[in-house]
Formats: structure tokens, C-alpha cells, sequence
């Protein structure tokens, strides 16, 4: 059933998915992760999604929690855990609370408040860091990294009853590895970005690009928390991402101004890892 728009990109493993329109909608998944970033709306689809994260508590971000935990319910799956920033915890419960009277029905769900820095564990092999952003309430960025084990430099040219050796003996042989996976920023101005420079480094980056006209005073967006176009082309060299994927555009362009806007001043698109969600 098609209940709100979403476009799919594949890129390696990751299948992802989603939709984002500043001021009217914004919310994204990974499929393979079985994750989810927002909830400006919820598509039908999203409903299996079990984990998501909210970057902030502007409408147009999370308008259909409520809608998302209640459609679980109804299709007796079990109750999603959502981690949102830890300021936002108390109002959401609230609202949550008021939905629940009105609806007249539960909303079970798991409201884990994050910190900036803090780590969240999805499997053994996932975590995903909370970073701070910069926007007009409080705000988080995510990113997603694999965890591997690997054996200790000086330990490499070791026999493999040495290594078991070793290990029988309780010492720690191997270091742990981390791969940026994916990033999501949410909204935010560029000090989100060089504030947390992981973003840079990870495979796919899903970043806001509000503005994108020559004319707009960027003084005045930074300080409502967004990023224009100049914001990425002064960092340009700075993204070592696979797919760097634009989206919350302002509502003010339309699609050809934006696709003309950004490609008269990025004319290679990163090396064409720039995707514009449009």
C-alpha cells in the first residue's frame, strides 16, 4: 500500500530508502540494517522497520511517531525501540501520552534518550555513535559503523598454537576495527560537519543541503541550523565518502533549479559520488 512517497537507491549492500522535503517531510531506512532515521511521515513499508533514530523534534521530522508505533501494534509486532536526543525524551513520552488518550489505544514502545558521544550497540558486530549537530533545538547525527576483530600487530607472524596459546592464557590478541558504514546528519549547519569530521569518512552520507540559491545569505541560514550549497563546495575536498546524498531541499526550488544550481557549482558532483533526493 502506497501511503507517502519514498525513492530507493542502491549503492554496494545498502539499500536505501526514503524521502526528505525541508518543512514537509523527512525520513530514510537502510534495509539491510534494519534501521531508520526520522519520521516526518511513515510509509506503509517502514512499518517493519524495528529501530529507528530521531535527529530532532521539528514537525516535519517527527509528525508520524505515533503513526509508526500504533500501525506495530495493530499488526501485533513487537514494540519498536526509538532513540531520540536525551532532551527530547520527557516532551515525546508527553505527546506520546495525549495520542494514546485521543486514539484510545496503547503506543508500546521503547524511548531510549542519547547524549552526544554516546554509543548504541545493535548487534555484536553494530554501533552506531550519536554525534552533536548544530540546529535551533537540540539535534543529533548518527553514524553506523562495523565492528571487526583483528589480530594485534605483534602478533601477526605468530604459529597457530602460539596464537592458541596466547589466548588460553587470557591475553587479548587481537584489537577491534571500526568501519564508518553510514552517516546521517539530520539538519544541521556546517559545524555539524566540522564538528564531527567521521562524516567525511564514511561509505554513505546522507546529509541536508537546504539551500542552494546564489543569493541566500548564509549567515542567516547557519543560524537557523542549515547548510547551503557553498557550505559543500568550500568542503568539497574534504568528502572521501562512496555516496554523498543531498536532500531536505528548501520547498522554494524546484527540481531543475536545484539540479542546475548545484551542477553549475559542482560540476563533477564530487567525482559523481553526489546524489541529489530529489
Amino acid at each position: 500500500m502506497d501511503n507517502a512517497p519514498f525513492r530507493q537507491l542502491k549503492h554496494g549492500p545498502w539499500t536505501i530508502e526514503g524521502y526528505s522535503r525541508a518543512a514537509v517531510q523527512t525520513y530514510w531506512r537502510i534495509c539491510e540494517l534494519k534501521l531508520g532515521f526520522d519520521f516526518g511521515a511513515q510509509p506503509w513499508d517502514f512499518m517493519n522497520t524495528p529501530c529507528f533514530m530521531l535527529s530532532h523534534t521539528h514537525m516535519d521530522h517527527v509528525a508520524a511517531l505515533a503513526v509508526y508505533v500504533s500501525r506495530r501494534r495493530m499488526m501485533k509486532m513487537e514494540p519498536p525501540t526509538v532513540y531520540v536526543p536525551a532532551a527530547s525524551v520527557e516532551p515525546i513520552q508527553h505527546m506520546l501520552k495525549i495520542f494514546s488518550r485521543l486514539d484510545r489505544g496503547r503506543l508500546p514502545v521503547e524511548l531510549v534518550g542519547v547524549e552526544p558521544g554516546q554509543e548504541v550497540e545493535l548487534t555484536r558486530e553494530l554501533v552506531v555513535t550519536a554525534l552533536e549537530t548544530k540546529h535551533t533545538i537540540p539535534s543529533l547525527g548518527y553514524i553506523v559503523w562495523e565492528r571487526r576483530k583483528k589480530l594485534k600487530p605483534e602478533y601477526l607472524n605468530l604459529a597457530g598454537n602460539e596464537i592458541r596459546d596466547l589466548k588460553n592464557q587470557g591475553i587479548e590478541i587481537t584489537r577491534e576495527v571500526r568501519i564508518p558504514l553510514i552517516g546521517y546528519t539530520g539538519d544541521t549547519a556546517p559545524a555539524g560537519l566540522d564538528l564531527n569530521p567521521d562524516f567525511y569518512q564514511t561509505q554513505v552520507l546522507i546529509m541536508e543541503m537546504t539551500f542552494v540559491a546564489p543569493g541566500h545569505r548564509k549567515e542567516k541560514i547557519h543560524k537557523h541550523g542549515h547548510t547551503h550549497l557553498d557550505d559543500i563546495v568550500a568542503r568539497q575536498n574534504e568528502f572521501k565518502n562512496e555516496l554523498v546524498i543531498a536532500g531536505h531541499f528548501s520547498t522554494r526550488y524546484t527540481d531543475k533549479q536545484i539540479e542546475r544550481w548545484v551542477k553549475k557549482s559542482l560540476p563533477d558532483m564530487l567525482q559523481g559520488r553526489l546524489h541529489l533526493w530529489l
